[in-house]
């Protein structure tokens, strides 16, 4: 019950990072979903702030649950207990993440640590994303191996144009699309998320073959002794 508990944490996750990015845009005068990242609505000293914080740290927890419950769901399958422990891990270090300065600010004043950290915790972030995707892709069938591979296909085509903008962004020039771009990526991961708890769900009630062998077998043996 309780692997099960986390393994629709991974649902909730995705369902209620989605809810919170229709929602809090609606808080920021001004804000384009796509035209600005989502991390400027955590930036030092947006109006969203005080309220993306405690939203974003649900979500983060929601996800080292989920990562928690894949793990556990492993049973000795060594790819998929390293795509557990490293969805574990992001959802740990997403509860710490470094805020960015306002694009205005970065254009005017120029970043400090907290903005290079930012940086650093999403490059953490897409390797771990990676990590998850790719051992996951190992670690099932060959249906589950291809919708990963087209994941990551993905994530790499629009995380270069997410990037490639980053330099306007901090120039503080038009990014018509930048958001648009880091949804999509955003986007696909917490759909695979989805769809790869769905399958763990389903493993858990189909019944284990090994030990349905391992009880008839047992029952021949007795049968015969007697």
């Amino acid at each position: 019950m309780l692997r099960k508990v986390l393994l629709i944490c991974g649902i909730i996750s995705s369902l209620f990072y989605v809810a919170i990015n229709i929602f809090v845009p609606m808080q920021f005068p001004g804000y384009s979903a796509a035209s600005q990242t989502v991390s400027e609505l955590s930036a030092i000293g947006a109006p969203t702030r005080p309220l993306w914080i405690p939203l974003g740290i649900v979500y983060a927890l929601l996800g080292a649950a989920f990562g928690w419950g894949v793990w556990k769901s492993a049973l000795g399958n060594r790819p998929l207990q390293i795509a557990g422990g490293s969805i574990f891990i992001n959802g740990v270090i997403s509860i710490f993440w470094p805020p960015m300065h306002q694009r205005e600010v970065l254009a005017t004043v120029g970043g400090t640590l907290t903005d290079t950290m930012h940086i650093v915790f999403s490059i953490v972030t897409v390797f771990l994303f990676v990590l998850s995707i790719g051992f996951g892709a190992a670690a099932l069938g060959k249906r589950f191996r291809l919708y990963s591979i087209a994941t990551l296909v993905i994530l790499l085509v629009f995380g270069i144009l997410t990037g490639s903008d980053a330099p306007r962004l901090e120039a503080n020039f038009p990014t018509p699309w930048i958001g648009v771009w880091e949804r999509i990526n955003i986007g696909v991961y917490l759909l695979w998320v989805v769809v790869l708890a769905i399958i763990l769900l389903r493993r858990i009630k189909r019944p284990d073959v090994s030990l349905i062998a391992l009880y008839i077998g047992f029952d021949l043996w007795l049968g015969i002794m007697l």
